[in-house]
């Protein structure tokens, strides 16, 4: 039997999932990728092999009582009928915060799950989802093997100086600090780097992960030593529902003089800003893209969002000393040329020389010297879930050997 790991990346209505085959050192090889939809409402499976061929598409009409476990079940169910002499041996987990404790992947026993639980605070939006299944798994499989992934982790290599925040010292020693996100996606980008310009490995370079989560993440030798994500994954950017970087003073003017309460204004800053809030119309680019011509407030939207990666870029750019090449990627950077397009004429302020047709093309080369570089390259967060959780777990069992020498 061949041993395979199960990737799951969950939301608050859709479970996304990969599976990979796995050995001791070789790379994992995707053989599935899907998607739950929908879920508590009118979910939908949608199931693609290694070459994208669809493998299964089933639809399960009104079904409100069909949530995460109903997924996870039915998905364990498939898989038992289509594993063609597959084994799953563990699961690994996207969790978007580690807090202070997790630099690396982890696997999951009860105190690893209660330290990660007091994090839902820190991101509300993501760690309850990130964490049910874990829990669903526990209870239904306790004996598959559970590693989780931090999308925080990745950040851990920065000076302590990028990540304070100018807070009485008591406040830091509780855990406010600037921790990062996106970290699975720079990781990705981080190993991928020298298959396309060796230089790069050991150079300066700002990576911009755009989506409907977006942020910018400064790597000086493969490694992150700034990133506009903050406390919370509500910093930096502009994003599809989220306000980004905010004057601290509106939340209490919100609080104060609109008379909204802590979780309503929560509700506004995570899942009624940025794209949408400002256009009105959607947190969708490519919809706005198609308004904007006629919509001054898509028009708005999108001007707001090129600015800002601008502004954040200079503020990398300074705590680089310089910079070597920008990466784009994520949903937004991968596909919207206009997108990069805009950001590049913009930051023509530090030698970027844009080729509007590589551009168009989808490149992956947007930009070489004499100035600095400009890169596509897609990301694969999943891969780094799959190989976090190989390490994880090989780890754990080199433990007991090196106790057992002595060494």
């Amino acid at each position: 039997m061949i041993p395979v790991l199960l990737v799951l990346n969950a939301g608050s209505s859709s479970l996304k999932f990969q599976v990979f085959e796995f050995g001791e050192t070789e790379d994992p090889h995707r053989v599935f990728r899907g998607l739950f939809e929908s879920l508590g409402s009118s979910p939908r499976l949608l199931i693609r092999d290694s070459t994208g061929t669809v493998v299964a598409d089933e639809p399960f009409g009104e079904v409100p009582a069909f949530g995460h476990e109903e997924a996870l079940l039915h998905l364990a169910a498939w898989l038992r009928a289509h594993s063609r002499g597959l084994r799953l041996a563990a699961v690994g987990h996207r969790v978007v915060h580690g807090g202070m404790a997790h630099r690396a992947p982890v696997r999951v026993n009860g105190d690893v799950l209660r330290a990660l639980e007091s994090l839902v605070p820190l991101a509300p939006l993501h760690q309850p989802h990130n964490l049910e299944p874990i829990r669903i798994l526990r209870r239904r499989f306790p004996d598959l093997p559970q590693v989780a992934c931090f999308d925080t982790a990745f950040h851990g290599s920065q000076p302590e100086i990028a990540q304070l925040y100018a807070l009485p010292h008591a406040m830091t020693e509780r855990g406010v600090r600037r921790y990062g996100f996106h970290g699975l996606s720079y990781a990705y980008i981080a190993s991928i780097l020298g298959e396309y310009d060796p230089a790069l490995v050991a150079g300066r370079v700002v990576v911009a992960h755009l989506g409907s989560g977006a942020s910018l993440c400064a790597l000086n030798q493969s490694m992150s030593v700034a990133t506009t994500m903050g406390f919370s994954a509500l910093d930096g950017l502009p994003m599809g529902t989220r306000c980004g970087s905010i004057d601290a003073g509106v939340v209490f003017y919100m609080l104060r003089e609109m008379n909204l309460g802590a979780d309503e204004a929560e509700r506004v800053l995570y899942t009624q800003s940025g794209l949408l809030g400002v256009s009105g119309l959607s947190n969708d680019m490519r919809k706005l893209r198609a308004l904007a011509a006629a919509d001054p407030n898509a028009r708005r939207a999108i001007d707001l969002f090129v600015y800002r990666i601008g502004r954040e870029l200079g503020s990398l750019v300074a705590a680089l000393g310089g910079i070597d090449a920008l990466v784009f990627t994520g949903g937004i950077g991968e596909n919207d040329a206009a997108t990069r397009s805009e950001v590049l004429r913009g930051a023509a302020w530090a030698g970027f020389a844009l080729d509007e047709a590589a551009n168009a093309s989808g490149g992956p080369c947007l930009a070489r010297g004499p100035g600095p570089a400009a890169w596509v390259i897609p990301t694969d967060e999943e891969l780094m879930i799959a190989r976090g959780t190989r390490d994880a777990l090989s780890e754990a069992r080199r433990q007991p050997a090196l106790r057992a020498t002595g060494a």
